[in-house]
């Protein structure tokens, strides 16, 4: 685990082999969008050298790392959140209790790793060393007010730490640290693996709403809402002084953060992104000498 987890970018550093390293970013339900872009490299036969992840970037990452296609995680995630009895059932079978779920007198209503551990393929290994691709995940250290990157030890209480969206989700303990959501301080972590690829790419799904909608938001809708602003502005700064080698950005403003259970519409609208995916790595590997 470390402060920032930067990696050399001086030119003479990178690798001149055509490789690729991807940045999954934060953003809810908007993140399943992420999934056609797995398919796409899929569909290249590309695997990227190494992952980075922040928040729902940091479990969708997770399960690709773990081996899983970008298909695979397609049909898990529509009869994960298809079903939602079954998730409510799977949830609560799989917890020692309702207290490892809801605490009152906690910081939020839900502990993030027993939910995880419930509704996320039992196939994951249990630490990232295992993992067929390596992993980073972004979270933040809350009293220190920075980003922590974690890629070694245990999996799921780090992509815990990463998901853990105050108010919804508790804080996660990791080495004497309290980490909270990665999106506060890197929504789109591409910088983090600059250097480890030849060529970085970065989506995100951190999208503005559709400006048609003019609905007064709920008290948790606005919240979550806050959070999506937040993440957006962020990653619109970052650009202003780095980009990756090739930006992403699915088409998924009609979409709310928590539309997980519109996932065959959000999957649709964000379908052709895979064209951009094939175009713009054709133009990468053009460049390769």
């Amino acid at each position: 685990m470390s402060e920032n987890g930067h990696s050399p970018s001086a030119a003479e550093t990178l690798p001149k082999d055509g490789s690729l390293a991807l940045a999954l970013g934060g953003g809810a339900a908007k993140g399943l969008a992420h999934i056609p872009v797995l398919e796409a490299l899929d569909d290249l036969g590309i695997k990227p050298r190494k992952i980075a992840g922040t928040s729902m970037g940091a479990i969708i990452g997770a399960c690709y790392a773990s081996g899983m296609s970008g298909h695979d995680l397609r049909a898990f995630a529509i009869e994960l959140f298809e079903e939602r009895l079954e998730l409510i059932r799977r949830v609560f079978t799989e917890a020692e209790s309702w207290s490892s779920i809801f605490s009152i007198s906690s910081p939020a209503i839900i502990a993030p790793e027993t939910v995880f551990s419930a509704v996320l393929p039992d196939t994951l290994p249990e630490t990232f060393e295992e993992l067929d691709i390596p992993l980073c995940v972004v979270a933040t250290d809350f009293h220190a007010q920075s980003q922590v990157v974690i890629d070694t030890g245990l999996l799921m209480p780090a992509v815990g730490a990463s998901s853990a969206l105050p108010v919804l989700l508790t804080p996660v303990q990791i080495d004497g640290r309290v980490l909270i959501d990665g999106g506060f301080v890197n929504p789109t972590a591409f910088d983090i693996i600059r250097g480890t690829a030849q060529f970085t790419i970065a989506v995100d799904v951190t999208g503005k709403q559709m400006q048609a909608d003019t609905s007064v938001p709920g008290s948790l809708d606005t919240w979550i809402g806050a959070s999506q602003i937040v993440l957006h502005s962020l990653v619109a700064e970052k650009l202003k002084h780095e980009v990756p080698d090739l930006l992403l950005r699915p088409d998924i403003s009609a979409f709310h953060s928590f539309d997980f259970y519109k996932i065959e519409e959000i999957l649709k609208a964000s379908e052709p992104i895979k064209d951009d995916v094939k175009r713009g790595i054709e133009r990468l590997l053009a460049k390769t000498p």
